[in-house]
């Protein structure tokens, strides 16, 4: 399967086989775990998952098509999540590049949301994400649309994100991309809380070698190929486990 392919069931399989990662990767928050896909149309729309399944229930043909106004594509469809509607459309409705709008609840992600400093560069995976995180204030459950302007304000030109007091964000110009940012940035999360665990001085790089390791990582050629290869070894190992993500 070519992952760059833009076609609605290559788009489904995709974000079907994510949210089968987030259960995988012990990413999931039960049914309150929501990723996007934006839908090759005219009009912004995108796929979104049916509100009240598990990460595990989600297949290809069981995702919910919704425009940005909140109009389901099919009328018959179920329901989303409120919360999930306002965050994917607010950033589908603005940033045309962003075709994969991916949103955690992880342990690590809410942890690194409610400290002060944020992520700090303490490795060289934190590094990739230096200077390259947005910060959105935590302002209650998302459910009223007027936060969508502001969401999408603090996220800027960025393509990862820190919800404070909330959790992890990530687009990318496919599913594959920011599935990868996503792993990397929760990984950074963890390793940043396991350091502080120590109790002892942290060391932090200065920042000419934190901007440089930044750019080594999102070089066109590396970031390219490092997310390609991630993607389809990770489709590899769901059809290993149990292809019924495809259906």
């Amino acid at each position: 399967m070519n992952n760059n392919s833009t076609t609605e069931q290559s788009l489904r399989t995709d974000l079907a086989a994510a949210y089968r990662l987030l259960q995988l990767n012990g990413w999931a928050d039960q049914v309150f775990t929501h990723i996007s896909v934006r839908l090759p149309s005219d009009e912004p729309a995108f796929l979104i998952n049916q509100y009240g399944l598990l990460p595990e229930e989600i297949t290809a043909s069981n995702l919910v098509g919704i425009d940005v106004n909140g109009k389901k594509l099919d009328p018959g469809s179920p329901e989303v999540n409120p919360a999930g509607f306002t965050v994917h459309s607010a950033i589908h409705m603005q940033r045309h590049d962003a075709v994969c709008v991916m949103h955690t609840h992880t342990l690590a992600g809410m942890g690194v949301a409610a400290l002060e400093e944020g992520l700090l560069p303490l490795n060289q995976t934190n590094m990739a994400f230096y200077n390259r995180v947005a910060y959105y204030d935590y302002e209650g459950i998302p459910l009223d649309l007027e936060v969508r302007e502001r969401i999408v304000g603090a996220l800027g030109d960025k393509n990862c994100a820190i919800m404070r007091n909330h959790g992890l964000l990530t687009v990318g110009r496919s599913v594959a991309e920011a599935y990868f940012l996503m792993f990397y940035l929760n990984k950074a999360c963890e390793i940043q809380l396991e350091a502080m665990k120590a109790g002892r001085p942290l060391v932090i790089p200065s920042d000419e070698d934190c901007e440089m390791t930044a750019r080594q990582f999102e070089h066109p050629a590396y970031h390219q190929e490092s997310f390609e290869l991630v993607w389809q070894a990770e489709l590899r190992r769901l059809d290993r486990l149990d292809r019924s993500f495809r259906d």
